[in-house]
């Protein structure tokens, strides 16, 4: 079974997410202590934070997972696993059909097979997962067009300042959410576009791919001093702009836009004092709900997909719980055959060739034998037939 701890924009706003997502570390850590957990994947976006957890020990009642925060779901077995579908296929995303989510999960995937604490059962789960995501988007029109936070965030920016022909922006943060942001200005005739990063060479490489400029991220003040828009999309751990930080700028703050597209957040909410424009991803909503009004009549045809996978998904599970027993069953035959084809080949000895054609000879027999039973056994597998499988267990002790 498994069990998914998470918070996501669905119950939280932009500000109570970062205290949240805290809170779930928190938890997960004293899971972990507890229970000693070996397999989990973790997913943290702008968006949520996530643990998927193999969980074949922690009780629904435990403690622990009795929390009165109504902003942290729980969720088991197939409601978990139907859940990382949905998200994969970019179902649960504020910008819904978005792609990045579904290179998020591998990127996450990969991350806990690199640290070893993802198994093989995570492994199918999560590969399903994947899989399901690229056949939505490639049978269903869920993510054509423009589909990205970073879209959206351009989209808000048009919104609330008109067009963006011939404005100044600043882009801080080249990481793959500040690379969205750039995707979307560059269809934009700006007057100019300026690319800071605290890894200076990153913002180089993405300026060039926009035919903007890199700065040095300690310019900040001199190039937002002529911005008409600032996005911001870093993956600081606290605030990068504040008040106290603008003050020093010689400027008109009721001209400039700040979007906030970073969590946690880069822009502290007391730059309002200065009548700067302020947005955030709680923002983004609106936009978001006119992007979804736009693909509600995809949803159907995902959810069909989702659900086919689904069925195909429990139907390994089911084979996979029978697996040790067939490894077993396999490896007790072997056995046999061995200790037999040793005691035979002594009294093959002087036949030329004896030894080789009585060992191929049995190996034959066991394979087709153990061919039907595998066979049945994953045939009651998949029609849940416990009976037959505890017949199997039992008939075949291995134990003894």
């Amino acid at each position: 079974m498994i069990l998914n701890i998470r918070v996501d924009h669905k119950v939280a706003n932009i500000e109570s997410m970062e205290q949240i997502a805290k809170d779930i570390d928190d938890l997960f850590e004293k899971l972990q202590e507890k229970y000693s957990i070996v397999e989990y994947i973790d997913i943290s976006t702008c968006n949520r934070k996530e643990y998927f957890i193999k969980n074949d020990f922690i009780p629904k009642d435990d403690e622990l997972l009795s929390h009165e925060n109504q902003s942290i779901i729980i969720e088991y077995g197939h409601s978990a696993v139907m859940h990382l579908l949905r998200m994969t296929s970019g179902l649960e995303s504020m910008i819904v059909g978005e792609d990045q989510i579904l290179g998020q999960v591998k990127d996450a995937k990969n991350k806990a097979v690199k640290n070893k604490h993802c198994g093989k059962y995570l492994d199918m789960v999560f590969t399903k997962a994947i899989h399901v995501g690229q056949v939505v988007r490639n049978k269903t029109n869920i993510n054509k067009g423009s589909v990205s936070i970073g879209s959206a965030a351009i989209d808000l920016a048009e919104k609330h300042m008109g067009s963006l022909e011939n404005k100044s922006v600043l882009v801080i943060g080249a990481g793959k959410m500040g690379k969205l942001v750039a995707k979307a200005l560059a269809e934009k005739d700006l007057k100019a576009i300026f690319v800071a990063n605290r890894t200076y060479y990153v913002a180089v490489s993405l300026a060039e791919d926009l035919g903007g400029q890199a700065i040095l991220f300690k310019d900040l003040e001199k190039y937002m001093a002529t911005a008409d828009l600032v996005i911001s999309a870093t993956s600081a751990p606290h605030p990068i702009i504040t008040k106290e930080r603008l003050l020093k700028i010689d400027r008109d703050y009721e001209d400039l836009m700040f979007i906030d597209i970073a969590n946690p957040r880069d822009i502290l909410d007391d730059v309002r004092d200065l009548n700067v424009k302020l947005f955030n991803i709680d923002d983004l909503r609106e936009i978001a709900d006119i992007n979804t009004q736009l693909r509600i009549k995809e949803f159907d045809e995902a959810e069909k997909i989702i659900d086919e996978e689904f069925h195909l998904l429990n139907q390994a599970f089911k084979i996979m719980e029978v697996d040790e027993l067939l490894g077993n069953l396999r490896a007790s035959m072997e056995e046999i055959r061995r200790r037999e084809t040793e005691k035979a080949a002594v009294k093959f000895s002087d036949v030329h060739g004896g030894a080789k054609i009585l060992n191929n000879l049995t190996n034959s027999i066991v394979n087709k034998i153990f061919f039907d039973i595998s066979n049945n056994v994953k045939q009651a597998a998949r029609d849940e037939n416990k009976e037959i499988i505890r017949a199997a267990e039992y008939i075949f002790d291995f134990e003894d």
